[in-house]
């Protein structure tokens, strides 16, 4: 009898542990959208011969609805991508043509960056597509973080075989993320830094994804300005919307 009721208080905490790694993943990745938010971005798309700065606004509304707007520079003013539920859209208007972009696509750059068109409208999610596993804990630039395993789930339509994420004990700041390919290669490794207050949150405001085999290589995303818990409703992020949006 006392064997069983250890077996079920072992197997409790176990459930309850898994659980309590599944909700630092879920607060670390909500601290960059809230409910939904508003926002301005700078990124830099940096080579070993040249660089060039993009900026952006952008919205978001939970993890289904994203849309952004590009602002400068000229060549690439007024491109709006919108993800809604599962599906991408890109407006460009220098040829008025809206382009649907297929999941096939999910892995390709986003505008020439190291970014794809994945990371950029989240239409995999960290917390629904993954199973997590607490690995331990390391220091990252200060923060003592928990470094966690996330594991694709069999059936879950995603990009990568396997991801780490580093993640502050205390703040539950994303401060670091490994992201690897089915053969369980390195591809890319996201560093996050510059912490700083936020409307109302302290986040990591500096993002560099840098890919392993390219070396003198990376994309820096800055968030300049950004608001949490706005109000936007579904209808805002529309087909229709996308060539009025400014």
């Amino acid at each position: 009898m006392k064997a069983r009721i250890l077996l079920l208080l072992t197997f409790s905490s176990i459930f309850t542990f898994g659980q309590d790694v599944k909700d630092i993943v879920r607060q670390a990745d909500e601290k960059f959208r809230g409910t939904s938010s508003t926002g301005k971005l700078t990124m830099t798309i940096q080579r070993p011969g040249w660089s060039r700065t993009i900026s952006m606004k952008n919205w978001t509304l939970g993890n289904e609805y994203s849309l952004i707007y590009i602002t400068a520079p000229a060549k690439e003013k007024g491109q709006v991508f919108l993800k809604r539920e599962s599906e991408m859209w890109n407006w460009v208007p220098s040829i008025e043509r809206m382009i649907k972009i297929p999941p096939s696509m999910m892995m390709q750059s986003w505008m020439g960056s190291d970014f794809t068109n994945d990371d950029l409208v989240k239409e995999s999610s960290l917390v629904k597509d993954y199973d997590h596993k607490l690995l331990g804990k390391e220091l990252i630039e200060g923060y003592e973080c928990y470094k966690i395993e996330l594991i694709p789930l069999e059936d879950a339509a995603v990009v990568w075989g396997k991801i780490y994420m580093w993640v502050s004990e205390k703040e539950l700041l994303w401060l670091k993320a490994e992201f690897y390919d089915e053969d369980e290669d390195l591809v890319n490794t996201e560093i996050l830094s510059d912490i700083k207050q936020m409307d109302d949150r302290i986040m990591p405001t500096h993002l560099e994804m840098i890919p392993s085999d390219k070396p003198g290589q990376k994309t820096i995303m800055i968030f300049e300005e950004i608001d949490f818990d706005v109000n936007l409703k579904e209808s805002f992020f529309s087909i229709q919307n996308m060539k009025r949006i400014r």
